[in-house]
């Protein structure tokens, strides 16, 4: 370990109270969200430690009782005692916000965690910390309860070994929602951080289970496993991505791309392995380019250039159909925009990636004429699609006017305007639209009946979409547009809530709706605008008329326990099985499933789109291969309603 690591590194910016007092500001929510955060920060941490070279292994175990342990063999948090602050720097660390080798540019060229407020934040929102550091032949030992140190740093032991191990229990009295973590959703972003650095392993535990859980992410092709990962299920070109990597001015940009079969853009950017969601400079660099590049080709070959009018122009939007890329940069001093740091704003950044994305693919096209050739033809189709979608919508505009003109001929309307307040039940079939339309509140309940067999978008053009008969009235009734003319501030209702059968024909018809709004107006799920109406499955009964005893249970497991709490009368109940909607009266349906005092209802949330995205085209999608293997994989948790 050659880079010099001790207590005259670690410079201090002071205040931890604030975060127990403000915790919003630090992790951005006191719910499951913050309390995962709290992973993220520690193990960004160790990565930090093995993109400075030091650290190539990291575990992440959940223990029981909520307790999390994130070890690495890195080069150990300084122990000695810092130049002016007179304490040692482990305690430092973890009890000072701002306090950090992060700040200290000889220690870190580049950093994830650069507001800094990491590992302490962890310790202040814990309801107690225990580091332990194995450095200069010792294993060193600190204690802390709320972010206050209860020991010193005592030496505990020798070794010859090097690391930092950090456990904690997060604080009830914070994280009042709750405090146990979700296996899946850290997984998830452990996979991403063992994509961007493809020389460390992260070993993932869950110690929580009888018989524990591990998973090993190890990816020694990076990136370029990441983007064959995100287009699983999917026909690709070329077979084998397009991968860049160049440093500049100490920015690193390394870039997998390759297109697939759909006609969107998949694009994923990270910045020292941040997900950057909004983009940023990076990204406008990338697609400057990749506008640049192929149309310089496009208007070179004369053969190409008569298969579309000579007056339309190859747009970005046609260029990047079906591209699916990750963009990894490593900016030595990143400017985000935003405590949430999910947008770069550095300009010399945007320049580097123009420069290095449009020397490298000219080169690769130049070496690969049959792949330039094949993506010119696939955005030459996407221009050709692209100017009839335009008469499309320039027709479907008439029937979309804010002012409710030209509305669906079966949608029942609410009377309020406020979208805020109002709501829209997608409701399956004729039948239960009837009794929905009795049962609502016509104030702020619209109901919009479907019928027939539902479109599956993952294998249609856009603007088959648009001329759908099926998906054209919820197109209109929510008024904001779809695909890349898809505006929020334009939507009608605030709450869409698809209603349909608790059966395997209502799983069909919810899972094609939500395919439709995740790649048509994925912003719906993202606000978290769409609902899954929860009807009953069972009414169990005991005597008739006005004194009848009326229960309505959602699952068996309810309904054994209906049944039980009637005690020696349980023999006496009716109990009723709800085949579909359509047997509940309006009363019911209100009653029910639509009174929002007592109904039950799921948002659809999207906590992993790279994941979603994989799961939508695997079992969507054209490909028979990867929705077999899926299935076989998985067949373990279905629940088949036979």
């Amino acid at each position: 370990m050659s880079a010099s690591y001790s207590a005259g590194n670690i410079q201090v910016l002071k205040g931890l109270e604030a975060v127990r007092k403000r915790p919003g500001m630090y992790i951005g929510s006191t719910g499951p969200r913050g309390l995962h955060h709290l992973v993220y920060e520690t193990v960004d941490n160790s990565i930090d430690e093995a993109m400075a070279g030091f650290c190539d292994t990291i575990v992440v175990a959940l223990e029981k009782d909520d307790v999390v342990r994130v070890e690495d063999n890195g080069r150990g948090i300084p122990v000695d005692i810092h130049p002016t602050e007179h304490i040692s720097a482990l305690e430092l660390v973890l009890t000072r916000l701002h306090a950090g080798g992060k700040f200290d540019k000889g220690s870190y060229k580049v950093s994830g965690g650069l507001h800094g407020v990491g590992v302490s934040c962890v310790n202040a929102l814990s309801d107690w910390m225990e580091a332990t550091v194995t450095r200069d032949g010792h294993i060193y030992r600190q204690k802390y309860e709320k972010g206050i140190p209860k020991t010193k740093v005592e030496i505990i032991g020798d070794s010859d070994k090097h690391g930092t191990t950090i456990r904690w229990k997060a604080d009830k009295t914070i994280f009042t929602e709750t405090t146990t973590y979700d296996y899946d959703v850290l997984k998830d972003r452990l996979r991403e951080l063992a994509f961007l650095n493809s020389g460390i392993v992260i070993t993932f535990r869950d110690e929580r289970l009888e018989k524990p859980k591990e998973e090993i992410l190890k990816f020694e092709g990076g990136i370029n496993e990441f983007v064959k990962e995100i287009d699983e299920g999917k026909s690709v070109i070329p077979a084998e991505p397009i991968y860049i990597k160049e440093e500049r001015n100490d920015v690193v940009t390394e870039i997998s791309m390759h297109y697939n079969s759909s006609y969107s853009e998949n694009i994923h950017t990270f910045v020292n392995d941040i997900n950057t969601r909004d983009g940023g400079t990076h990204l406008e660099g990338f697609k400057n380019a990749i506008r640049f590049v192929l149309n310089k080709f496009f208007d070179a070959n004369e053969k190409l250039k008569k298969l579309i009018d000579k007056d339309e122009k190859l747009t970005y939007e046609d260029l990047s159909s079906g591209l699916t890329a990750v963009i990894s940069m490593k900016v030595p001093e990143p400017e985000f925009e935003g405590q949430t740091k999910e947008k770069l704003g550095n300009t010399e950044v945007r320049t580097i990636v123009d420069q290095v994305v449009k020397e490298k693919l000219t080169i690769y096209f130049e070496q690969n004429p049959a792949v330039l050739e094949s993506i010119l033809k696939k955005s030459i189709d996407e221009a050709k699609a692209r100017i009839a979608a335009r008469k499309a919508k320039d027709n479907a505009r008439k029937k979309t006017m804010s002012d409710g003109f030209g509305m669906p001929e079966k949608l029942s309307d609410c009377s309020l305007k406020d979208p805020e307040q109002c709501e829209v039940y997608i409701v399956e079939g004729d039948s239960a639209g009837g009794s929905a339309k009795k049962g609502r509140d016509p104030k702020t309940q619209a109901i919009l009946p479907l019928w027939g067999k539902m479109l599956n978008v993952e294998k249609v053009r856009p603007e088959k979409v648009m001329n759908n008969d099926k998906l054209e009235p919820v197109i209109a009734s929510l008024g904001a547009g779809f695909g890349k003319d898809f505006n929020i501030d334009k939507l009608r209702y605030h709450k869409i809530i698809i209603m349909a059968d608790a059966d395997v024909d209502g799983s069909h018809i919810r899972t094609l709706l939500l395919t439709f709004f995740f790649r048509y107006m994925p912003q719906l799920i993202e606000k978290g605008y769409v609902y899954l109406a929860m009807p009953p499955l069972f009414k169990v009964q005991l005597g008739n008329g006005k004194n009848a005893k009326v229960t309505y249970v959602y699952t068996e497991e309810e309904r054994e326990q209906a049944l039980q709490a009637l005690g020696d009368q349980r023999e006496k109940a009716d109990v009723q099985r709800y085949k579909g909607l359509g047997e509940m009266d309006g009363d019911q349906l209100w009653e029910t499933t639509m009174d929002p005092a007592r109904r039950k209802m799921r948002v659809v949330t999207v906590p992993d789109a790279i994941a979603a995205d994989k799961i939508f085209s695997v079992c969507m999608g054209e490909e028979v291969e990867p929705r077999r293997r899926f299935i076989e994989e998985n067949s373990s948790y279905a629940n088949l309603d036979l």
